[in-house]
């Protein structure tokens, strides 16, 4: 077992960074912000980077935390994280993106979903409004599936299946995802109310059910191909996504 301890200066550094949000399963430890530069299009904008990670230890001894993750594979682990654009927590109107992580779609920009396309369109969206911030949910692969369990989806959509009727058939529901702890993170953040960047009323339904005031949902629709007609028809026709 990993037996380091941090040093003063470390330790000084980072705690100006951690904060602590208690869940009803333990603690979120959210540092940040962290400056990020960011090229969208033909400019670079800076974001303000959080990463979160969800415990069930919950102290606020963070030298603690920092030398027990130490010994902890995280890189096996996903992590969510948030960029955040302008004054976020001051300025009277933000667009947020509640954004489920797409390994296919971010990463090598695949067509077979909108993916892609709405990361960097929400992005853009945001730096244009002047303030904002996207989460990045990590554990939201396949709609709460994961990788590998999506790839099995994917050889069940080949074969004829929507998207739904894959997830079912593998023995998933339609879609898992789960925003308590993204919205716990946006509540220390910011406390007034956002507009949130969506097609999909279940994002929409769990910040207003949190208590979250949401003042307007602003759709984000487009880069329909060949490839993901059938894929965008049954968000709207099975699974109530809105294109207005």
């Amino acid at each position: 077992m990993n037996t380091m301890t941090l040093d003063h200066k470390v330790l000084a550094l980072l705690e100006k960074k951690i904060q602590l949000i208690k869940t009803d399963k333990g603690a979120i430890y959210l540092v940040g912000p962290i400056r990020l530069p960011v090229t969208l299009g033909d400019k670079t904008e800076i974001f303000q980077w959080y990463c979160w990670l969800q415990c069930e230890e919950v102290t606020e001894d963070y030298q603690r935390i920092v030398e027990k993750l130490s010994s902890v594979n995280l890189a096996e682990l996903q992590q969510s994280s948030a960029l955040v654009y302008g004054d976020f927590e001051n300025n009277e109107d933000a667009l947020i993106r509640m954004h489920s992580i797409c390994h296919t779609g971010d990463i090598f920009g695949s067509k077979r979903c909108d993916c892609g396309f709405q990361l960097e369109q929400s992005m853009k969206m945001i730096t244009e409004h002047g303030t904002g911030a996207l989460f990045y949910l990590a554990n939201h692969e396949g709609r709460g599936i994961g990788l590998f369990s999506k790839a099995m989806a994917y050889v069940l959509q080949e074969n004829g299946y929507d998207t739904v009727e894959a997830n079912l058939k593998l023995g998933f529901v339609d879609d898992a995802r789960n925003y308590d702890d993204a919205i716990r993170v946006l509540k220390t953040l910011r406390k007034k109310a956002v507009t949130l960047l969506t097609n999909n009323p279940k994002k929409l339904d769990a910040l207003q059910n949190s208590g979250m005031d949401v003042t307007g949902r602003t759709p984000l629709w487009g880069d329909t191909t060949e490839f993901n007609e059938k894929y965008l028809n049954t968000k709207v026709v099975r699974s109530g996504h809105l294109k207005e």
